[in-house]
């Protein structure tokens, strides 16, 4: 960062650090503990999509990768577009294989970073449920490095359980990168993985 940034407020941004995902799985045991919420076994990328071949290869390269297992009875993944026009790639393990689900993230994640299209990655999301059926996602914000979590209510309305939110955040303070800015907590509606 230069003298005229400092003097003009800028700040250099915080590099991603993708390895932040693989602290999930034990942060998913604190969160059990805690919440009664339980690992769902399906998460998601989010990215803007970018038109081109070099992209469009590099998304046919992440669903060979992740498919690999598919003969051997591992679900294939699935890409769809949001109302936004964002792109989700979804993942789903079994609900008890968190560490495999972000493993699959993590490599997403990376093979976007290294094929030039980091700037275009938004957030990577875990699911969990607990024993009503709520549903609740840990958020991974990749620009930040951080996680939130993201509760909405049962039904229709888009609401969301500030109350849930703010507990799991205590209850996941020690485990994870928490993001300290609450206006940072995007709603992710309707996410794949949720």
């Amino acid at each position: 960062m230069g003298l005229l940034d400092a003097i003009l407020g800028r700040s250099k941004p915080v590099r991603p650090d993708l390895d932040q995902l693989f602290a999930v799985p034990s942060a998913a045991l604190t969160l059990q503990a805690a919440t009664g919420f339980t690992p769902t076994g399906r998460g998601s990328v989010c990215f803007a999509g970018v038109e081109g071949g070099g992209f469009a290869r590099l998304q046919e390269d992440v669903r060979e990768l992740l498919d690999a297992d598919t003969e051997r009875g591992g679900v294939p993944v699935e890409f769809s577009r949001d109302a936004y026009g964002y792109t989700w790639l979804l993942a789903t393990h079994p609900a008890d294989d968190t560490a495999g689900l972000v493993n699959d993230l993590h490599a997403v994640n990376t093979m976007l970073q290294d094929g030039g299209f980091g700037p275009h990655l938004l957030c990577s999301l875990i699911g969990f449920r607990n024993t009503e059926g709520r549903a609740l996602a840990m958020v991974y914000l990749y620009k930040r490095g951080t996680f939130y979590p993201f509760a909405p209510l049962p039904g229709d309305a888009e609401k969301r359980d500030n109350q849930l939110e703010l507990q799991v955040r205590g209850a996941l303070g020690d485990d994870l990168r928490v993001e300290k800015d609450l206006s940072r907590w995007f709603p992710v509606w309707g996410a794949p993985g949720l």
